[in-house]
């Protein structure tokens, strides 16, 4: 765990720096900082709209009395896909792209549901359900 918060804490924020400064160097520093600009533009554009997508189809599967477990997934993607589009770089940028165009984030979900399920099966996490009884 602690490699993989020094990963994402340290070494993430300098590479990306690396490519920024050495994309500065080829294209030019306002055409560098007009790409962060508008990578964040449109990314907080596309977050909100699929973020508002993800909502209703929350709100269509509760409606049915169904739980939303896949549709959560897509949440907590699109949601973290935003994250990233908001922090300046071009890594970032583009795995928040792929978390928030659908078919990248399919790909994606399809890895971490594995992963989950793993998990759970594993006993390494759990989950807590609740009865009507227990209120």
């Amino acid at each position: 765990m602690f490699l993989t918060l020094l990963a994402l804490f340290v070494i993430v924020p300098f590479v990306e720096l690396y490519i920024l400064i050495e994309l500065g160097k080829s294209i030019g520093a306002l055409s560098t900082l007009g790409i962060v600009v508008i990578t964040g533009i449109a990314g907080a554009a596309l977050a909100k709209h699929q973020g508002l997508g993800v909502w209703q189809r929350i709100q269509t599967e509760l409606s049915y009395g169904h739980m939303p477990r896949d549709v959560l997934f897509d949440g907590v993607l699109v949601l973290i896909g935003s994250v990233l589009l908001l922090t300046p770089g071009i890594l970032t940028d583009i795995t928040g792209f792929i978390l928030l165009i659908p078919p990248g984030r399919f790909m994606v979900k399809k890895y971490v549901k594995a992963w989950v399920d793993k998990k759970l099966q594993s006993g390494q996490m759990t989950y807590y359900t609740h009865t009507d009884d227990e209120y």
